[in-house]
């Protein structure tokens, strides 16, 4: 990964840092052992920071075994086996899919977690590297996300295939597939509703979309990610365990990443539920959503804007 979007990442993590990284920082100043009290102290830090109470007990845990066996010291070498335990539980990357055209992304997510200004910025994404790309407003029951979908084409140069208001959602994704193959598309990006009656009817209704789109194309949808607001804390873990039970997320996307001093929260997702983080939204601009990097996740909850960052442009 390049210096600046090293950078970037712990950038969006000021909230989260200060909230953490400082208070870790003051919770060890003066301190010249680590003992029970000072531990008991972390584990409480570590579930204010939305890493949650499971990673917090296993996180400490391993760091009192340390301590144990004398591996940890003093305290910064107990901060060195902190960065280091968490880089554990955070390095299962999202590796890039093999693609197979037209490629065909399921995307998923309540309303106001950013789903569709996060389906606009990756069509940029694909759009910059040359691929043709086509947004499906599959969230058929609110016109207004017809609306800002078809906006968002036009702005990031994207096809746009929609039906109208009220339509069966399932009808306009087997409608996109027949237009992708039909039009040379690299790259589908299935918008999704984020808000039925009930939880039940929201995971029934993608279940259907995800049925039809594999009998209109075997092998698809090829990815199935789940948007996520990081400001909402536990509340996007327990988000990803029920849409993860239903339908098998492949990767995650974190927005407003910036914004938030509960960016803690990737960690349990990935350590608990196993689905790695795809992407992290750390602004408002297309080019702000950036690909997660776990070193320069874990490194960001510590360090601040002046790293020097040994990896090169």
């Amino acid at each position: 990964m390049i210096r600046g979007v090293f950078r970037r990442i712990g950038r969006g993590l000021s909230k989260t840092r200060h909230a953490f990284g400082r208070r870790f920082d003051q919770l060890i100043r003066g301190r010249l052992k680590v003992d029970a009290a000072l531990l008991e102290e972390l584990e409480e830090l570590l579930i204010g920071a939305d890493v949650g109470p499971q990673v917090a007990a296993e996180l400490v845990a391993s760091l009192r075994e340390k301590v144990s066996r004398r591996e940890i010291a003093d305290p910064e070498m107990l901060k060195k086996s902190l960065i280091d335990e968490l880089l554990k539980r955070v390095s299962l990357k999202a590796e890039d899919p093999v693609r197979i055209f037209p490629h065909v992304v399921l995307v998923v997510g309540v309303n106001g977690s950013g789903k569709t200004t996060t389906i606009a910025k990756i069509a940029q994404r694909e759009i910059l590297d040359g691929k043709k790309t086509l947004l499906v407003a599959a969230d058929t029951f609110r016109a207004a996300a017809i609306e800002q979908l078809s906006l968002w084409g036009e702005r990031v140069g994207a096809q746009v295939l929609s039906h109208q208001p009220g339509s069966d959602p399932s009808a306009v994704a087997f409608d996109a597939i027949a237009a992708a193959r039909a039009r040379g598309i690299d790259l589908v990006l299935v918008d999704t509703a984020g808000r039925l009656q009930t939880s039940a009817n929201l995971m029934e209704e993608l279940k259907k979309i995800r049925r039809v789109i594999a009998k209109a194309m075997p092998g698809a949808p090829h990815e199935t990610l789940l948007v996520l607001d990081a400001a909402t804390g536990q509340n996007a873990l327990f988000q990803a365990r029920i849409f993860n039970e239903a339908l098998g997320i492949t990767g995650t996307v974190l927005t407003k990443l910036d914004g938030t001093a509960k960016g803690g929260v990737v960690v349990p997702i990935i350590a608990q539920l196993g689905i790695p983080v795809r992407f992290v939204g750390v602004g408002e601009a297309p080019e702000d959503l950036l690909s997660f990097d776990p070193e320069a996740y874990v490194k960001g909850l510590f360090e601040g804007d002046d790293w020097d960052d040994q990896r090169g442009e």
